[in-house]
């Protein structure tokens, strides 16, 4: 990392915190990442992320719409039906998901060696 002053480090705390409050985790991304793959039902949604409950998803769908990332819509008539779709808001979070992708491409090479490259 370059050599920055302690101040400028201290006014980019509460940015940087707010940024990762809004992806912490390991579900939110992946959450995303179903949505904007057509992914718009509740369990559609958890089928295609492996390993995630129904609670965990709950939970972390409602914090997704507190950030105004995405959108939960009720449609009315037997049956009720429940949708999520991702807000373009979302889209402001395509640099950041491509840039920890890319960091995590080569952290696995360097962690792993020759391998993590098959």
């Amino acid at each position: 990392m370059p050599a920055v002053s302690m101040g400028h480090c201290l006014t980019t705390l509460p940015s940087l915190r707010d940024a990762l409050d809004v992806i912490n985790g390991k579900w939110k991304l992946l959450i995303l990442v179903a949505l904007a793959t057509g992914h718009q039902r509740f369990r559609d949604i958890e089928r295609s992320v492996p390993g995630i409950s129904s609670k965990v998803l709950a939970k972390e769908l409602k914090d997704l719409e507190q950030h105004q990332l995405i959108r939960r819509a009720v449609q009315e008539g037997p049956p009720v039906l429940v949708l999520y779709e991702v807000l373009p808001y979302a889209d402001t979070l395509d640099s950041v998901i491509f840039a920890l992708r890319d960091w995590g491409v080569n952290h696995r090479k360097k962690i792993m060696g020759p391998v993590a490259e098959a």
